[in-house]
């Protein structure tokens, strides 16, 4: 039994407590940005884009979100780069390991990470496959950052993500089967496409908030 001098602190913690729960489960507290990704612009320089054949509740499925997009980006060339994107609140799903679910049976591994020529705040990280062309890149972006180690911001957040309403994380993921041999990331068209993302969504997320 708890003497009655510890009834008042012990509530109180315990009301403290709920407040994550009552948050997040119950009233399902989100705070978004007011931008959507299907937005992006599916004409980038001499690449148009016609969306994949994914069924249309693949986001929904892979990644607990019904806002996204994939498209296939193609020149006059026949030069083919697909791009992923999704914004979503369950942000692990979107940050860990998001090639096992994009580029499947690709077996692709983690080469490290650079930053974008055009813009050295964003980090992107790059995945190769060992035997074959097969490449991918992704950045991940919240709160108006960009994040280069997901589990250290949420580990670093996690009582701010506790005690206050969800906000999303976007994923931009782009892929190339047919890559140009020891190129460096930053010439190639999937560095283009994924800087024209990103831009394209803060352009948009700027002009949400003026």
């Amino acid at each position: 039994m708890i003497s009655s001098r510890y009834a008042g602190p012990v509530a109180i913690i315990l009301a403290l407590a709920t407040i994550p729960t009552v948050i997040h489960n119950y009233l399902g507290l989100t705070k978004d940005d007011g931008v959507t990704v299907k937005t992006i612009n599916p004409i980038v320089e001499n690449f148009t884009s016609s969306p994949s054949k994914r069924n249309a509740g693949y986001g929904e499925e892979t990644f607990g979100s019904k806002d996204w997009l994939e498209r296939i980006y193609t020149n006059n060339e026949g030069k083919s780069v697909r791009l992923f994107i999704v914004k979503g609140y369950d942000h692990k799903r979107l940050y860990h390991h998001p090639e096992l679910a994009l580029s499947y049976a690709k077996d692709l591994r983690s080469r490290g990470q650079i930053h974008l020529d055009t813009n050295p705040g964003i980090p992107v990280n790059l995945l190769k496959n060992d035997n074959r062309p097969n490449t991918a890149a992704f950045a991940l972006f919240y709160d108006g950052k960009f994040i280069s180690n997901p589990i250290k911001h949420q580990i670093l957040d996690s009582l701010n993500m506790l005690i206050s309403p969800k906000k999303p994380m976007v994923l931009f993921y782009v892929s190339d089967d047919n890559p140009p041999q020891d190129n460096n990331f930053n010439q190639t068209v999937s560095a283009l496409l994924i800087t024209k993302a990103i831009e394209d969504y803060q352009s948009n997320l700027t002009a949400t908030f003026k």
